[in-house]
């Protein structure tokens, strides 16, 4: 769901023509009860009121073949893991790419996105249950047409994660203990691998969410280099 921020910029004048600065791609990863969607969601309040034009995306995204995952993650169609994997990396470039609201088309018209998660949750989650180097390559187009300015990885510990996903009631296909523990364990195998390509900073959730922002915050503040007033 892309959910947008109200006043666009007007453009830059440069050599007597009006161009726009490209916008700043910034991914929330974390495992399961991380509480990413909602400093997500804390963010975008805090640039759209300084000013920064932006959207709030998600994946499974709301399409076609997002919908289909939901289904398969949920339990409702019933598939195995590489058919999964595979649903994720082909509903990720439909993100990319569609021509009407893709991440690329945002950030051409100088919009930032926060996508709450993108590749990295792909190779975490589904590299852990199936061949790793088989969810590589079929997510490489995506990592080949764009990369996060900024990849802000939420950690919680996994006990304490997955207390939060069982106070929800219902869990999903990656949710539970055994699971998300693997999945921590292959995001810090990740980070280590991909930390200055993917431009990672691990965030420690704390209890207290306003900790937690603060330090998303000034993450961001030193992406945008002075652009936030």
């Amino acid at each position: 769901m892309l959910t947008p921020a109200v006043d666009f910029p007007a453009g830059v004048c440069y050599n007597g023509h009006m161009t726009q600065a490209r916008g700043k791609f910034i991914v929330f990863e974390g495992a399961d009860g991380s509480g990413k969607s909602t400093q997500l969601k804390q963010l975008f309040k805090y640039l759209k009121a300084k000013g920064i034009p932006c959207v709030s995306t998600r994946e499974p995204t709301d399409s076609p073949f997002g919908a289909l995952l939901r289904s398969c993650l949920t339990g409702r169609l019933e598939t195995n893991e590489h058919t999964v994997a595979a649903l994720f990396a082909a509903d990720r470039l439909d993100h990319i790419f569609n021509t009407h609201n893709g991440i690329l088309k945002l950030l051409d018209e100088g919009i930032t996105v926060l996508s709450d998660r993108f590749y990295l949750s792909s190779l975490a989650y589904n590299g852990g249950m199936v061949e790793s180097e088989w969810v590589y390559a079929l997510n490489e187009p995506a990592m080949k047409a764009v990369r996060p300015d900024l990849t802000l990885f939420i950690d919680l510990s996994t006990e304490e994660s997955f207390r939060r996903v069982a106070r929800r009631g219902e869990t999903e296909r990656y949710e539970t203990l055994e699971k998300q523990r693997l999945i921590r364990e292959r995001y810090f195998s990740l980070i280590e691998k991909f930390r200055e390509r993917d431009h990672i900073a691990v965030i420690e959730s704390d209890e207290n969410k306003d900790v937690t922002q603060m330090r998303i915050r000034a993450a961001v503040d030193q992406l945008f280099e002075g652009e936030i007033l």
